[in-house]
């Protein structure tokens, strides 16, 4: 199973995909949204990214206030998983912890520090996205 990265870039506003295999991966399992890692293993030489959130294989959301890895069901008003309520409306949703591990299928990552080569190099032929038109 892959997990996918999406890599954002806040000077340039633009936002990368690449697909990881299972062993690149393990590097991520245990950490948490906002932890800082070096993406150096990957072949981005020089790079630090911050976790910012993630999705599992059926697309439940990570969120930084569920603790663990597993599912569970909370109430909620706003935040990642809910959108659309009224002033004081609550919700109960299935979301997913805050730790990475096995079940996440996609992992959204912020480069907080730069590398000497471009990020546009590196990515090669990656898919490229604007910032503005990126959805999911």
């Amino acid at each position: 199973m892959t997990m996918k990265l999406v890599i954002s870039v806040p000077k340039t506003g633009k936002a990368f995909q690449r697909e990881i295999g299972d062993e690149e991966a393990k590097m991520f399992y245990g950490l948490k949204i906002g932890d800082v890692v070096d993406l150096s293993p990957l072949g981005f030489k020089g790079y630090k990214a911050k976790i910012t959130g993630g999705t599992d294989k059926d697309g439940f959301p990570m969120r930084p206030d569920v603790h663990g890895t597993g599912r569970k069901k909370v109430l909620l008003s706003k935040g990642p998983g809910v959108r659309g309520l009224k002033k004081g409306e609550r919700v109960r949703k299935t979301v997913r912890g805050n730790v990475v591990a096995e079940d996440i299928e996609q992992l959204n990552l912020v480069i907080v520090e730069e590398g000497e080569t471009p990020i546009e190099e590196l990515m090669g032929g990656g898919k490229e996205e604007s910032g503005e038109a990126q959805t999911g």
